[in-house]
């Protein structure tokens, strides 16, 4: 009896010993995320796919708890506060980062992908793996990339077929030196302008048109002041997924695999859901009244070609280095290897 009281005892301190050191794997974590997208945006359904994904693999130990519409600031002034590790995470644009990191700007070059599938394979490939290197050096870890999606340009004047049509119309961009050559190569007028001011702006038509994703387009009502739209795909928007450094190395071995594996496969139903709402908007735009212009080959190589001078003006202020690596990694993929 005192041999079987004996062996009972040490199998209650053993379990005393290994129950701590197994919840000890996954910490209680809820980490705070920044978007200044609205909450019906599709960057919602990465952050709950990847909230899901970690609450499961935890036990319930870590989640995300989004912040949305700039509630913690701007993409630029967010993504400063994760760098000091006030906020933990945040899901930003990659134009907001190009004055961190260089290799960013790189996708504001013009007419840069022909389609989703080298869309998918640059972000999933080596120049994403560089990325990462790079934004370790910005006290910055990136999980993922997910979706923003194809800008497009719109205006109130006439449809856009070519790039004459570009000539003369005052199209507000964001406040980006790329953009800015970009819309003067085609021969309109630039006007940067914070977002807060666009719909007046064109209300009041103190500019012509602007460029946005169609869902942005959609969601903030601007088919009440634009008339056409233009599937001209100037330009692509990634959504870099960062955590502080500082967070990431509080995090164990486990954690971190998890937070990261999460943000990976979050990807999949994120841009999934980017996509079906490019085609959702597309439509509400269309029974709202906006015409809708597709371009030729004809004409997007014509604009492709009228541009072509950006790429070298940015070499410097983007690294020539950087602008070869994508372009190696793009031509590659077209080559069918």
């Amino acid at each position: 009896m005192k041999k079987l009281i004996f062996l009972a005892s040490t199998a209650l301190a053993s379990m005393t010993v290994l129950t701590p050191a197994m919840a000890q794997e996954f910490g209680n974590h809820t980490f705070r995320v920044s978007n200044g997208a609205a909450q019906d945006h599709p960057v919602a359904t990465g952050i709950e796919a990847m909230s899901s994904c970690l609450q499961e693999g935890s036990g319930g130990s870590m989640k995300l708890r989004a912040f949305y519409s700039g509630q913690l600031g701007d993409d630029a002034q967010a993504t400063q506060s994760v760098r000091s590790g006030s906020i933990d995470m945040v899901v930003a644009g990659a134009d907001a980062l190009a004055g961190i990191e260089p290799a960013m700007g790189v996708f504001s070059l013009p007419f840069l992908f022909a389609n989703f599938d080298e869309v998918d394979r640059v972000m999933t490939g080596a120049y994403a793996d560089d990325l990462k290197e790079k934004m370790l050096g910005h006290q910055l870890v990136m999980l993922s990339i997910w979706e923003n999606g194809f800008r497009h340009a719109t205006n109130s004047v006439h449809p856009i077929e070519s790039v004459a049509d570009f000539e003369g119309l005052n199209i507000r961009v964001i406040q980006n030196p790329i953009y800015l050559a970009t819309f003067r190569a085609l021969g309109a007028n630039p006007v940067p302008m914070s977002f807060g001011e666009v719909f007046t702006a064109l209300e009041t038509g103190a500019i012509d048109g602007m460029e946005n994703p169609l869902s942005l387009i959609q969601s903030q009502r601007f088919y009440e002041v634009q008339d056409y739209a233009t599937l001209t795909q100037h330009a692509y928007s990634p959504l870099p997924v960062l955590i502080s450094e500082r967070k990431w190395n509080g995090l164990n071995e486990a954690e971190q695999t998890l937070m990261r594996d999460c943000a990976v496969s979050a990807r999949e139903p994120q841009v999934v859901r980017a996509r079906e709402a490019v085609g959702e908007a597309r439509v509400a735009l269309e029974s709202e009244g906006m015409a809708f212009t597709e371009l030729s080959d004809d004409a997007m190589a014509e604009l492709r070609d009228t541009v072509e001078l950006v790429y070298q003006s940015s070499r410097d202020s983007l690294g020539g280095d950087n602008i070869d690596q994508l372009m190696e990694q793009l031509n590659t993929i077209r080559s069918g290897n």
